[in-house]
């Protein structure tokens, strides 16, 4: 006997079906565990986010073909139209600002970190433009900015803009952003665990291993795509590093102190131009960006731009120490004026830069005392990049991977490692520095803080959660109290002539035997929010219920309680 089956019925089937399994992945995401599906999703948008910036850097490789700066005689540099391009860039970065909404005008690292913890690193799309073109012109107009802070920017703005598009839930969200910004990390220096150290570092600020391999899976498809496009290149491999004796350590131990008082003494002059500049109109501070950093480049064009060029002269052959002295003022001076009056870009690359100046000064000024350490130039230009790195950003761990797969020499790992110690602690404990973008954050009014509490949270969705049988029903207070009896201990809600939603619940009479139906509003949440959101809710009377929402209010599927919260906020699983 054949059974046949309507169209429609079929349909519906499939229907039903596609549903379900779309119910079904968010119900895995919504927990703080790890999955396929969360790790396919973080490669699928890692993809997008690494042709992002494939994109950019083919845009900015072509532009700085023409525009990059050459050492020439003085009177050739007055010349030289591109001696006068940061004037010009400002301009037009102003210009490209107001074509958009001043509301998606920040951008940056330390706005991603805000997004990151106070928003589930949902960074408005309306920003990307803005951080695409302005960074852009930013870097081919020489500005000492990094190319890291766009690319940090456009990856979180990509995956976080995927993963809303999905309709993720927001604990999934955040972790779809920090892999897009692993992914565009890698993307741009080919260095995929340096990419997941810095996420970890100085994004998540701590370690949960659902969020490891979705961001060490997208940092390696941001790794693979900008070799397959710009081939298997580091960076920084010029640097001729020779392993260093250990009679030489005490020396770098002298040299850790430095390059300490350094970091803390930049971190501070970067953020108290920062502050002073931080309610001037957004022209004035770009022009004053612009003119210093074309007085500088008149005098050391080497100055400019990310921190290739200063990095260069660093490791050149018989550098003059007095010309590395000058460059390295120069190139503080570059930076502190681009970075703190808003020119957008990032601070890796010049910290790179100010690190192999001073650690080349470093290296010829101990040559003058011990001449052994002639040899080991390259070592000490690592070193301060290492340290400059890791103190000013309080990555040490991110930093010390970065220069070691730029670079892809092993043997800079133990001196980097014993300079950094020092670095760090005289920086953070003798001169009170703390994180840059923290305190960027501060001086902009960012927040970035949450409660333990809402903290943990936040890592689970409202679907893990959730009670999905319950019964709604329409006000009638003939049937209520028989829909009570028939639920079997299922949530019953009323939905009353306001549309609003309310709890029913059986109350028992004091001295009777007779019980009274009771009922109270609820609030409702859509499904994608997380425990934190619910506890805010029922925390204020430590008791109620909230339901929870697909779509749209009418679309009830399921329901929390304050009970059921706290009881999984004793079972220590959040």
């Amino acid at each position: 006997m054949q059974i046949k089956f309507s169209r429609a019925a079929i349909i519906h089937a499939k229907a039903a079906t596609r549903k379900y399994l779309r119910d079904e992945l968010r119900d895995k995401l919504s927990q703080a565990n790890i999955s396929v599906q969360l790790c396919a999703l973080a490669l699928l948008f890692a993809l997008i986010a690494s042709g992002v910036i494939i994109l950019f850097r083919l845009a900015l490789n072509w532009a700085q073909l023409y525009t990059i700066p050459e050492a020439t005689e003085f009177s050739h540099i007055v010349s030289d139209w591109r001696t006068y391009l940061p004037i010009i860039g400002a301009l037009l970065i102003w210009l490209v600002a107001g074509i958009g909404s001043k509301r998606y005008r920040r951008m940056g690292i330390a706005y991603v970190l805000h997004r990151f913890k106070l928003h589930y690193g949902k960074v408005p799309l309306q920003s990307a433009a803005g951080q695409f073109f302005q960074a852009l012109i930013a870097l081919v107009a020489n500005f000492s900015v990094g190319k890291e802070g766009p690319a940090i920017h456009l990856g979180a703005v990509s995956a976080s803009f995927l993963a809303e598009k999905f309709k993720l839930p927001d604990n999934s969200v955040r972790i779809m952003c920090a892999s897009g910004i692993a992914a565009g990390i890698a993307a741009i220096f080919n260095a995929p665990l340096a990419a997941v150290l810095f996420v970890f570092e100085v994004i998540v600020r701590e370690y949960k291993i659902h969020y490891f391999f979705p961001i060490m899976l997208s940092a390696i498809c941001g790794a693979v795509s900008s070799q397959l496009v710009f081939g298997n290149i580091h960076e920084y491999d010029l640097i001729s590093v020779t392993r260093i004796p250990l009679d030489h350590y005490p020396i770098l131990a002298i040299g850790g102190v430095v390059l300490g008082c350094a970091a803390a003494g930049f971190n501070h002059l970067l953020l108290k131009m920062t502050a002073i500049g931080q309610h001037w109109p957004l022209i004035y501070r770009l022009m004053i960006a612009g003119t210093v950093t074309t007085l500088v480049g008149l005098v050391l064009p080497q100055a400019l731009g990310s921190g290739d060029l200063a990095i260069l002269t660093a490791v050149s052959e018989n550098p003059s120490l007095w010309f590395l002295i000058a460059l390295l003022i120069g190139k503080v001076i570059a930076t502190v004026a681009a970075i703190s009056f808003g020119v957008p870009g990032g601070l890796i690359g010049p910290l790179y830069g100010i690190g192999a100046l001073i650690g080349a000064i470093l290296a010829l000024v101990s040559a003058m005392f011990f001449p052994s350490i002639a040899p080991y130039v390259g070592l000490y230009t690592v070193i301060g990049m290492t340290a400059m790195m890791g103190v000013c950003l309080s990555a040490p761990l991110a930093a010390l991977v970065a220069l070691l797969e730029l670079t892809n020499d092993a043997s800079i790992i133990l001196p980097a490692m014993f300079v950094t110690i020092p670095a760090f602690l005289i920086a953070y404990q003798g001169f009170n520095t703390s994180s840059v973008f923290l305190k960027q954050l501060e001086i902009m009014g960012l927040g970035y803080k949450i409660p333990p509490v809402n903290l943990g949270l936040q890592k689970k969705g409202v679907r893990a959660l959730m009670d999905k049988r319950f019964v709604v029903v329409n006000d009638d207070n003939e049937l209520l109290l028989e829909v009570m009896k028939r639920a079997e201990g299922r949530p019953v809600m009323v939905r009353n002539a306001e549309s609003q939603i309310e709890m029913l619940s059986l109350e028992m009479q004091s001295f009777e035997d007779n019980t009274t139906l009771s009922r109270h509003l609820m609030q409702g949440v859509p499904d994608t929010a997380t425990l934190s959101e619910v506890y805010e809710i029922l925390s204020i009377k430590r008791s109620g219920e909230v339901y929870i929402y697909r779509n749209n209010i009418n679309n009830i599927v399921g329901v929390i309680s304050w009970s059921n919260l706290w009881q999984e906020l004793r079972s220590g699983q959040v």
